[in-house]
């Protein structure tokens, strides 16, 4: 069931079903609902004062993502991390992102290298006081580059993929220092920049395949977040 911290309270206006899907999407994903936390409509429509209908349509959805898995007779469940998933993504990702800072190298631009160092100035901040906003500079920096060189339906497309990557980037935080992401970042807009396109291709990939590396260790320490390999 939820943390009884959580807010429950339904902004008016907005869909119903649309909000319960974020909260939702969101605990999952910061592993505040960890695999195998079984959800009821029921309970969620009454602690949130809504009808059982707009939770059935946020299960749906997170059913769709791969959050969730319905299990007859049973309930519905918070799926554990497909590690094929997480996989599949990052490669996704690689070959994206690799592509955005080519093109942004290839001509540079001032006042975008000076918008992404103020935010690896806001990132060196986080990174030692605030786990949860890094991850939101995070978010933002990447967003910027794909927006700065025209591919904000790239990264659409990457949001879509990666919400089991990002359970991941959550459980590695607890080992993985951040200081070290804000230095990869640096080494980012460095080479863009200096109008680099190689240097800023190899600065993405070798950032975006810290996961691989880092999986095998968080899959020994916690081994009930993630479904078989293979799966």
């Amino acid at each position: 069931m939820l943390p009884e911290t959580i807010a429950t309270k339904i902004a008016p206006g907005a869909p119903v079903g649309s909000q319960l899907h974020g909260i939702l999407r969101e605990l999952i994903i910061h592993n505040e609902l960890p695999p195998g936390s079984r959800l009821s409509e029921s309970e969620l429509a009454a602690r949130f004062a809504v009808s059982r209908q707009p939770v059935r349509e946020a299960f749906i959805k997170l059913s769709e993502e791969g959050l969730l898995e319905v299990r007859p007779q049973r309930g519905t469940f918070v799926r554990r991390i497909s590690q094929a998933a997480v996989m599949d993504a990052r490669f996704v990702r690689e070959a994206i992102e690799a592509d955005i800072v080519k093109l942004l190298a290839e001509k540079p631009d001032a006042g975008l290298v000076e918008e992404l160092r103020l935010q690896l100035q806001e990132q060196r901040e986080a990174a030692t006081t605030d786990a949860d906003r890094f991850i939101a500079l995070d978010e933002l920096f990447h967003k910027t580059l794909a927006d700065a060189a025209g591919k904000a339906r790239a990264w659409a497309l990457i949001e879509g993929l990666k919400v089991q990557m990002d359970r991941v980037r959550y459980l590695s935080l607890l080992r993985f220092p951040m200081v070290k992401l804000t230095a990869q970042h640096t080494a980012i807009v460095d080479a863009i920049g200096a109008g680099d396109p190689k240097a800023a291709e190899h600065a993405v990939r070798g950032h975006l395949r810290e996961i691989l590396s880092d999986l095998p260790e968080i899959f020994e320490e916690k081994p009930e977040f993630f479904d078989p390999p293979g799966r």
